[in-house]
C-alpha cells in the first residue's frame, strides 16, 4: 500500500513539474519570443497593419470600413445606412442582411450566410443592390448599365470584412466621385491606378484596391 501511494505521489509530482515547465515554456517564453521577433522584424504587421492619416490611426489595411452618412435619427436602430457618395464605397457588408451575417464591418462577427445561388432572398438582395449601384454611380455625363456592375459591388466577401474592391468596381465609381468633388475624371482615374495592387508575387490572387487607402489619397487630393 505504501509503495502504491509513493508511486502515485511521484507520478503526480512529475506531472505537476512537467505542467509547470511546459506552461512557462509554451505559455510565457515562446509567446514572448515570437512577439519580440515580430515586433523587431515586422512591427507594422505585428501591430495590426495600422493605416495613419495626419498623424492619427484611421484603420487597418486588413479590415474594411463603411463610408456612410450620419443617421437622420441616431436612436433609430432600424434606419437603413445611406452611403456617403463623396467617397469610394467598399463591397457590401451591411444593408438588408441577406448577403452577409456581418453588419457595419463589425470585428466581433465575420462570415457569410452561405445562401445558395438560387435562394430567393439572396437574388432579391443582389437585384436591389445592383439597381442601387447603377443609380448611385450614374451621373449627368456617365450612365452605368447593369451589365457594368461587377460581382463584388453587390456581394460581400466570405468574412464580410474584406478591405479591397476590384479595380473594375473602383473605376465604375470614378465619375461619381469626380463629380462630387469637382475633380477631373482623369485625376480620379490616376488615384485608382496608383492605389491598385497587382497579384501577389505576380501570379497569386487578383488585382485589388484598398478602399481606405484610396479614400485617404482622395482626401489629400481634395485638400491641396
Amino acid at each position: 500500500m505504501n509503495n502504491s501511494v509513493n508511486s502515485t505521489v511521484r507520478l503526480l509530482g512529475a506531472a505537476f513539474r512537467a505542467l509547470l515547465v511546459l506552461t512557462v515554456v509554451t505559455g510565457v517564453l515562446y509567446p514572448l519570443a515570437v512577439t519580440g521577433v515580430a515586433q523587431g522584424i515586422f512591427p507594422g504587421k505585428a501591430n495590426g497593419s495600422e493605416i495613419t492619416a495626419n498623424g492619427k490611426v484611421v484603420g487597418s489595411e486588413l479590415i474594411g470600413q463603411t463610408y456612410n452618412l450620419p443617421k437622420k435619427d441616431p436612436d433609430d436602430a432600424e434606419e437603413a445606412a445611406r452611403p456617403d457618395l463623396k467617397w469610394f464605397q467598399p463591397r457590401p457588408s451591411n444593408g438588408l442582411g441577406s448577403n452577409s451575417v456581418n453588419t457595419q464591418y463589425s470585428l466581433i462577427l465575420s462570415g457569410a450566410t452561405n445562401r445558395s445561388g438560387d435562394n430567393k432572398d439572396l437574388i432579391d438582395w443582389v437585384t436591389a443592390a445592383k439597381a442601387a449601384v447603377v443609380k448611385d454611380n450614374s451621373t449627368a455625363t456617365y450612365k452605368v448599365k447593369p451589365s457594368d456592375v461587377p460581382a463584388d459591388a453587390v456581394t460581400s466577401s466570405g468574412s464580410g470584412l474584406d478591405p479591397h474592391i476590384s479595380p473594375e468596381y473602383a473605376e465604375l465609381q470614378v465619375h461619381r466621385v469626380a463629380e462630387e468633388h469637382n475633380l477631373d475624371v482623369k485625376q480620379v482615374e490616376k488615384l485608382v491606378a496608383d492605389n491598385t495592387d497587382g497579384r501577389t508575387l505576380g501570379f497569386v490572387g487578383e488585382p485589388r484596391v484598398n478602399v481606405l487607402k484610396l479614400n485617404i489619397a482622395l482626401k489629400e487630393l481634395t485638400e491641396k
